[in-house]
């Protein structure tokens, strides 16, 4: 079984040659205020339902919501929308490729007509 770790991203920010950066600023952001100063890394993760990128943080004690369908970690709302949806499994990706099928089975509209009034 392999690790969920091969998820993982990575986040690097260098403030150490600068004055930094205000906290209201990093929470704009979602950031931790210990990111606007000096060097701050964190390991990231990608919600495969929606795309969202969440820093993983190590105090968390929460579990993390998980798919195991499609073998991922998920963001604290998609997780609760599997949950109550009975456990269904809608990644980004098959969302995508549905409406791409389905613009690509419509029919063509022809466009409006431009009327030019003259002066």
């Amino acid at each position: 079984m392999s690790s969920l770790k091969r998820h993982e991203g990575y986040l690097q920010i260098d403030h150490r040659n600068s004055p930094g950066v205000p906290a209201e600023v990093l929470a704009q952001f979602g950031l931790p205020p210990a990111a606007g100063m000096g060097l701050f890394e964190a390991a990231v993760l990608t919600c495969s339902h929606c795309q969202k990128q969440l820093l993983k943080s190590p105090t968390r004690t929460r579990e993390r919501a998980y798919c195991p369908k499609c073998d991922h970690y998920l963001c604290d709302e998609c997780g609760a929308r599997r949950a109550a949806s009975g456990g269904e499994c809608r990644t980004f990706k098959q969302v995508t490729d549905e409406i791409r099928e389905a613009a690509a089975k419509a029919e063509p509209q022809e466009p409006p007509a431009i009327i030019i009034a003259k002066a």
